[in-house]
């Protein structure tokens, strides 16, 4: 291909760019995972503070409320940390895709070369589109974070919640 070899910073731009995402992905999944522990340590603390009460209780009902929304953040972010890792490993696969339609090209095979192209471009929008979703899946499990959070202060206030 005569862009590819007259230009050598096309190969490697070609590279840089899943390798950037890669790193992107493992970022956001190091955060991911960061939350999740953040999520199980404050289950428990929940699951102690509702156990000392009885089931009639307004803070019976708070805890529980809030048990209910840890495990939707848990399955909110369990997902996010799939599709973070899920675009990790494609745009993996698309740099090594680049890596080897970049000797294809200069080895002067088309066909395979296209093949390599066509294969690395649709692992790298699997990526970008697992990337997103993950995000997605990261907002929502904020908003409901900052929601809990919301009603806890007030039930603070209110003296409902120790």
């Amino acid at each position: 291909m005569p862009g590819m070899m007259e230009n050598p910073f096309a190969a490697l731009t070609v590279v840089v760019a899943p390798a950037m995402l890669t790193n992107a992905c493992s970022v956001l999944a190091l955060g991911t995972a960061t939350r999740i522990g953040r999520v199980v340590d404050r289950t428990r603390i929940v699951i102690v503070a509702r156990g000392a009460l009885t089931k009639g209780m307004p803070e019976y009902h708070a805890y529980s409320m809030q048990l209910r929304h840890l495990q939707t953040r848990g399955i909110l972010l369990r997902h996010a940390l799939r599709m973070f890792y899920a675009a990790l490993g494609s745009f993996a696969a698309s740099a090594l895709i680049a890596v080897a339609g970049t000797i294809l090209a200069a080895s002067d095979l088309q066909v395979a070369f296209r093949t390599a192209a066509v294969i690395g471009l649709g692992m790298g929008a699997a990526g970008v589109s697992t990337l997103v979703a993950g995000c997605v899946q990261m907002v929502r499990e904020t908003r409901l974070a900052i929601q809990t959070m919301a009603e806890e202060v007030e039930l603070a206030e209110t003296g409902k919640l120790a």
